[in-house]
């Protein structure tokens, strides 16, 4: 059932997709208190003016939606059609500057927009190597795996295993992409600040610079109002990190923080970043102001 629906809605153009996911954004926000509370309690941290954590969270509502129903379009189509989504190019000569040094390229960016484009543009081009977290759900772990693997996208699963493939293809100077604000797994991460609270951060990306000298880069897929396709956006990220993971996670969130401040609504105020994993002490009522 669950395959019939995703093919269907993969036919339908972007337009109406995001039409229907913005209304589908405010009809989840509107039935469910718990995802209400849950959007202000993280948009408060950053915007903690009550007037303007409410601007914020209600422009992000739709956008939400939005996120929910372009799935099926970008995966359920080819990857040229889902690049030629992408219709603005902004900063394409950092990636071609990044390959000139041979090392790889690491490619970050939060919970924001569209960042299922972003993977796809690039892979029109070269090879990249995506890091997932497997789903729990059997269908939808197909649909990933069969949606997210195709021609020059290979796929890395947050395992120890899938770290190793994300070493081995930037030491062919290749690219790799990552949800640096992800939650990572028990003993994978570290506590560092996120707009001034503590949040377990991963700290794989510094660890694969450390080891290969890559070029970090920001992506983002920004998302154009009316369905009309996205912005990519690529800036060079940190040069350097600190060989210290707590304070090369602050590191990384701070650019992090920097992208989100500037699309909030197209940041996902709902995703649980402030969590602790399971197994892992909870530390993050805790604040920061040192790093």
């Amino acid at each position: 059932m669950i395959r019939l629906l995703f093919y269907f809605l993969s036919r339908w153009p972007l337009w109406a997709l995001h039409a229907f996911g913005s209304a589908l954004g405010w009809a989840i926000y509107t039935l469910s208190p718990s995802y209400r509370r849950k959007m202000f309690a993280h948009a408060s941290v950053a915007y903690p003016d009550p007037a303007q954590c409410k601007r914020v969270v209600h422009s992000s509502v739709g956008q939400a939606g939005k996120a929910i129903l372009e799935l099926p379009f970008l995966w359920g189509r080819t990857t040229a059609e889902g690049a030629a989504s992408c219709t603005d190019y902004i900063g394409w000569e950092v990636i071609e500057a990044a390959q000139r040094t041979g090392k790889g390229i690491i490619f970050l960016t939060p919970h924001l927009g569209s960042f299922e484009s972003t993977a796809q543009v690039f892979s029109a081009r070269a090879p990249i190597t995506v890091l997932y977290r497997p789903n729990r759900n059997a269908q939808l772990q197909q649909i990933i795996e069969a949606s997210r693997k195709r021609e020059n996208v290979a796929i890395a699963p947050t395992t120890l295993a899938g770290v190793k493939v994300l070493l081995k293809a930037l030491r062919r100077g290749e690219a790799v992409g990552m949800l640096p604000d992800q939650v990572p797994n028990y003993q994978e991460g570290v506590w560092a600040p996120m707009f001034g609270k503590m949040a377990y951060t991963m700290t794989l990306p510094a660890s694969l610079f450390h080891a290969t000298g890559a070029t970090i880069i920001l992506a983002l897929g920004i998302r154009k109002p009316w369905g009309r396709g996205f912005t990519l956006i690529l800036e060079k990220g940190p040069e350097s990190l600190s060989k210290e993971p707590h304070l090369a996670a602050a590191e990384i969130n701070r650019a992090m923080e920097s992208l989100i401040m500037r699309y909030p609504s197209q940041y996902y105020w709902g995703y649980e970043r402030y969590k602790a994993p399971k197994g892992q002490p909870d530390n993050h009522n805790q604040t920061e102001t040192v790093l």
